[in-house]
C-alpha cells in the first residue's frame, strides 16, 4: 500500500521545511511507502528553491512538480492528483492552517468505513477571518447550492483523503476552468465530512474580485439557470409591455387618452436596454468558456519534474 500526498506551493516559502517535516513524520505512523507531492503553482517567492534544497538532500520521496506560470490553485492540484501514485491520495494546503496530523483522523476514518467511503474531506466548523470573509464566504455557498444541481457542503477545505479509484475519476474531467469543489461532488462515489479547525484568522489570498470571478466561474461550469432566467426574463417583459401597450390603446380608442411625456419612455427604454445589456453579457460568459473549452487548451504546463 501506497499513500500520496499532494500541496500547491503560492508564497509558501516559510512553510515548507515544517510541513515536509511534519508530513513526513504523519506518514511515518501509516506506513513506510509514500510520497509527498509539492506543485510550485508558479510562486513569486521562494518556495521552488525551499523545496528543492530539501530534495537536494536525498529525500527520495520527495516529487517536485514546476509550473511553467501561476495557473491557479484547483488547477495545480489537479495537475498533482494526475501525478499520484498512491492508493490513497491526501489533499492538503501548504499553509498549515489545517495540522498535517489531522491525517491519522482521516485515516482511520477511511478505515473504520470498511470501505463505504472513498473520500473523507474537511469542513470549516466556522468560517475563518474577518466579518466581510465569512460574510462573501457564506453567501457563495448559498447562491451555488441555489443555482446548482450539484450541492457542495458549506465552508469546505481542499483537505481530504480519497481512494485511487475516487482519483482516477476525478482526472477524467477534462474542463479548462477548473472549480475542484464542484467537480470533486460531481464524481460521485461515497463521500463523507470531518469537521475540523482552521488555525490562521489571517486575511484570505482571495480579492474581492478574484472571490466573484470564481463565483461566476463556478455557477456557469455547473449550472444552466442564468440562461433560463433569460428566457423568463424575456416572456415576462414581453407579455408586462403587451398588456401596457393594450391598456393605451383602449384608453386611446375607448376614452381618447393619449400618452403624454418623455419620462416614462425614456426610463422605460433604459430599463429594457439594461436588462438586455445584463442578459448579453450573461449569454457573453457562456460563449467565452464554450471558446476556451473548445480550443483543449491544457490547463497547466510542466516545466519540469524533480523526483
Amino acid at each position: 500500500m501506497k499513500i500520496s500526498v499532494v500541496t500547491s506551493l503560492y508564497n509558501s516559502a516559510k512553510y515548507i521545511d515544517e510541513l515536509y517535516v511534519r508530513l513526513r513524520t504523519t506518514l511515518e505512523k501509516i506506513t513506510d511507502s509514500y510520497e509527498i507531492i509539492l506543485v510550485n503553482d508558479g510562486s513569486p517567492d521562494q518556495s521552488l528553491e525551499v523545496a528543492l534544497t530539501i530534495y537536494n538532500k536525498g529525500n527520495s520521496r520527495l516529487k517536485i512538480i514546476d509550473l511553467s506560470r501561476n495557473c491557479g490553485q484547483h488547477k495545480a492540484l489537479m495537475t498533482g492528483l494526475k501525478n499520484a501514485t498512491g492508493d490513497f491520495i491526501f489533499m492538503i494546503d501548504s499553509d498549515l492552517e489545517e495540522d498535517p496530523e489531522m491525517m491519522l483522523i482521516f485515516w482511520d476514518e477511511l478505515n473504520s468505513s470498511k470501505g463505504k467511503f472513498d473520500v473523507i474531506y474537511g469542513v470549516q466548523s466556522s468560517r475563518r477571518g474577518r466579518f466581510k470573509e465569512k460574510w462573501s464566504g457564506n453567501l457563495f455557498y448559498k447562491l451555488f447550492n441555489f443555482l446548482s444541481d450539484v450541492k457542495v457542503k458549506d465552508n469546505p477545505t481542499p483537505f481530504r483523503v480519497m481512494t485511487k479509484q475516487y482519483v482516477d475519476a476525478l482526472i477524467e474531467f477534462q474542463e479548462r476552468e477548473v472549480f475542484f469543489l464542484g467537480i470533486s461532488m460531481l464524481a460521485g462515489f461515497n463521500q463523507k465530512s470531518v469537521e475540523i479547525e482552521k488555525h490562521s484568522s489571517s486575511t484570505t489570498g482571495y480579492s474581492l474580485f478574484k472571490k466573484i470571478d470564481q463565483f461566476i466561474n463556478a455557477i456557469t461550469s455547473f449550472s444552466n439557470l442564468p440562461l433560463m432566467f433569460i428566457f423568463y426574463a424575456g416572456i415576462t417583459i414581453s407579455l408586462l409591455a403587451f398588456i401596457y401597450l393594450l391598456k393605451i390603446l383602449i384608453q386611446y380608442v375607448v376614452y381618447g387618452v393619449g400618452v403624454a411625456g418623455w419620462t416614462s419612455l425614456i426610463a422605460s427604454i433604459w430599463l429594457v436596454g439594461g436588462i438586455i445589456i445584463f442578459c448579453l453579457g450573461i449569454i457573453g460568459i457562456y460563449l467565452s468558456k464554450i471558446f476556451i473549452e473548445v480550443k483543449r487548451r491544457p490547463y497547466t504546463i510542466i516545466k519540469k519534474i524533480y523526483e
